[in-house]
């Protein structure tokens, strides 16, 4: 059987069994494959805007599935997709601004799939920022390793209502759900943040900018806002056995 990264791993965990998937931007095509493989999903199509990752996603279909047909498209976006064809879309590597860009280009086409599995690269606060904006919640997130990255995975759905307030800043960048699930990585996650905002604060301290005092006072509120966080994060782990603290 096909060996998922962590990251593809991750994504496959939110495919409910019996759910058909899109795989848009499939690369290989090592999803779809091991959702058919595995034959947690009846129907799968895999597509990319290029032929060349096509062909090396049928390449590993017919090493891992030769007698097995699978609906392979070329094509931009969901344009690929009729209205409700599958019950789940993956959407993985992109920046977030072209991920959200591919799910405003039909709206209505848009919110006849039941779920999305996105996975950005970029721009994850601006993308959850989209999904609020424009009528969808966001019903799970996980972190994954990749190399030396972790990946941030969002779960999101169309819903009928939409929000009365649009989340805090914080929560944009750094979800709730990763806190009330005790996301395993969530603490390097967070301690990553904390490490590039004081490269940040470091910089304008060390260099003559317009506004110091005013960049310093804000990079400072940030980094304490992540500090308390991250002491959140690790008490709730602490309390599930996730983490010892060294005293």
């Amino acid at each position: 059987m096909i060996r998922l990264s962590e990251r593809l791993q991750k994504i496959a965990d939110f495919i409910e069994p019996g759910e058909s998937v899109a795989d848009i931007g499939t690369d290989h095509g090592f999803l779809p494959i091991a959702l058919r493989e595995s034959g947690k999903s009846p129907f799968v199509i895999l597509s990319d805007v290029n032929e060349g990752p096509l062909e090396k996603a049928r390449a590993n279909i017919e090493k891992h599935l030769p007698e097995e047909r699978i609906d392979i498209r070329i094509g931009n976006g969901l344009k690929i997709l009729k209205p409700g064809e599958v019950d789940a879309v993956v959407i993985a590597g992109m920046g977030g601004l072209l991920i959200a860009e591919i799910l405003g280009e039909d709206p209505l086409k848009t919110r006849s799939f039941r779920k999305f599995i996105l996975q950005p690269r970029t721009a994850q606060k601006k993308l959850r920022e989209w999904l609020y904006a424009h009528g969808f919640t966001i019903t799970d997130e996980a972190l994954a390793r990749e190399g030396k990255l972790l990946c941030e995975i969002i779960v999101a759905a169309p819903c009928s209502e939409g929000l009365d307030k649009m989340p805090d800043d914080i929560d944009l960048e750094i979800s709730p759900i990763l806190f009330t699930k005790n996301d395993p990585l969530l603490v390097e996650f967070i301690e990553n943040k904390i490490r590039i905002e004081m490269r940040v604060y470091r910089s304008i301290r060390d260099n003559a900018v317009k506004n110091q005092e005013d960049l310093l006072r804000r990079s400072k509120e940030r980094i304490e806002l992540l500090l308390k966080l991250i002491d959140e994060a690790e008490d709730r782990q602490e309390k599930s056995g996730l983490l010892k603290k060294e005293w």
